[in-house]
């Protein structure tokens, strides 16, 4: 089995072998982000298509200044974020300030939740939502950052957050039977 540096080599030399020792090392683990950021295995499968393609097209410009698999998995969350900016969804949003009233800061903590349970009510949020709950609470990017990603506004960003954590905690409500009043912080950091 091949080191990264064998990996990318192999890959710059187009060796059809090597690259799909690339592919099976890090399909799985890429495919996970790519679900994070769709609607479902179906759009997710295109999306990993498509950044492999991406990949095995800019590998030459990969120069180990951090590890291959940190190089990887930005090609993928540049993939999806492109199919994302295409869809638009930014374009029915309300900034952050009319959303005040219905943001809470419970401190209340959620039952232990599974992974498949939590990526299905991820994965049922509205793309612009979707995209900037991922960049925020789970890449940790703060929304300035998010912004300059998606080509949005920075309030657009923090819009987008707060409704993805309002639908998270309405869904998390229905199904837990939690009391009203807000979903505890997801980072440390308020929005």
């Amino acid at each position: 089995m091949l080191d990264d540096y064998g990996l990318v080599e192999g890959c710059r030399r187009q060796d059809r072998s090597v690259q799909r020792q690339l592919y099976e090392r890090f399909a799985g683990k890429l495919f996970v982000i790519c679900k994070r950021y769709t609607k479902d295995v179906e759009e997710a499968e295109d999306v990993l298509q498509d950044a492999f393609v991406k990949i095995f097209q800019h590998i030459g410009s990969f120069r180990f200044e951090c590890p291959l698999e940190a190089w990887l998995k930005r090609v993928v969350i540049n993939t999806a974020l492109k199919q994302i900016r295409q869809q638009k969804p930014w374009e029915q949003t309300t900034d952050i300030a009319d959303m005040a009233p219905f943001i809470g800061q419970a401190d209340e903590s959620l039952p232990s939740l599974n992974y498949q349970f939590l990526l299905q009510l991820v994965q049922e949020l509205p793309p612009g939502c979707r995209a900037v709950f991922n960049l925020y609470a789970i890449e940790g990017y703060n929304h300035l950052e998010i912004a300059e990603m998606l080509s949005i506004s920075e309030g657009t960003s923090k819009s987008q957050y707060a409704r993805a954590r309002q639908l998270l905690q309405q869904k998390l409500q229905k199904e837990y039977k939690l009391p009203s009043g807000g979903m505890p912080p997801l980072r440390n950091e308020s929005v």
